[in-house]
């Protein structure tokens, strides 16, 4: 259950960080380098097997 959880909300921070529309073209890469280590930090935890 938790994992089905996970992997909606990260598909939904792809969305998310994609600067496709006029409000997010200037963001630069900050939402997916937030993104990215979102991604590292459930990694190291599925690695650790704490997920």
């Amino acid at each position: 259950m938790l994992g089905t959880i996970l992997i909606v909300v990260l598909i939904l921070f792809l969305v998310g960080a994609l600067p496709t529309w006029r409000h997010s073209q200037s963001w630069g890469y900050a939402p997916s380098g937030l993104l990215g280590t979102v991604l590292i930090v459930v990694l190291i935890l599925f690695l650790l097997g704490r997920l």
